[in-house]
């Protein structure tokens, strides 16, 4: 059992890092940052940050 835990960690780890994962969190990050010092409104931010989680979360559904 404590196999199957570590295996499945793993597996969760090596999907957090996969491409598409990173550019959704550096994305996600930059556009933040973006809207905390003023470059871009927070409506703004959420218009981007809605298409990119939108975009995230629809090819995941597709891959299972």
């Amino acid at each position: 059992m404590p196999d199957d835990k570590i295996r499945t960690t793993k597996e969760r780890i090596a999907n957090l890092l996969s491409i598409k994962s990173l550019v959704t969190l550096i994305a996600t990050l930059v556009f933040a940052y973006l809207s905390i010092i003023g470059t871009i409104t927070g409506e703004q931010f959420l218009t981007i940050f809605a298409i990119i989680i939108a975009f995230y979360f629809g090819t995941q559904a597709v891959k299972e």
